[in-house]
């Protein structure tokens, strides 16, 4: 089960607001019982961003060579529906949904408190699943 501290999340949560009304994108590296470690926002250069996201490359070397330098394994991928107040997956996102054994985090931002969920998507089957997460104030608190 995927495990973020409130700090990550609000951290996820600020990069959504920030490039409002475009979606954000980014990655979560961690420990491979994961608990989460860091999070690596990125710039979102979709052509039509406010409906997509697509990771600048230079940002996804850059972080997955921090995280081979840390120790860390990809987590999970996180991005934003802004306008959405339950978010779930786009077909775009089940379509262009890479790496099966990450955990999707999709933060909704259109209620006065945004909403982030998880998902598991199977790209190859074309489907996806809610999965599990919890968030702890910090990684030594008892679930």
């Amino acid at each position: 089960m995927l495990t973020i501290t409130k700090g990550h999340a609000e951290q996820i949560i600020a990069h959504a607001r920030e490039a409002d009304p475009h979606e954000c994108c980014g990655l979560v590296g961690g420990t491979h019982n994961g608990g989460a470690q860091t999070v690596y926002p990125m710039r979102n250069v979709a052509p039509n961003s406010k409906v997509a996201y697509e990771a600048a490359p230079e940002d996804l070397f850059a972080a997955q060579r921090q995280m081979r330098e840390r120790g860390e394994q990809l987590l999970a991928i996180y991005h934003s529906h802004p306008r959405s107040t339950d978010p779930y997956p786009s077909d775009t996102d089940v379509r262009l949904a890479y790496y099966p054994s990450a955990v999707y985090l999709i933060v909704g931002l259109g209620n006065r408190e945004p909403c982030l969920k998880a998902f598991r998507i199977a790209e190859r089957e074309g489907n996806w699943q809610p999965a599990q997460f919890r968030v702890v104030d910090r990684h030594d608190a008892k679930p």
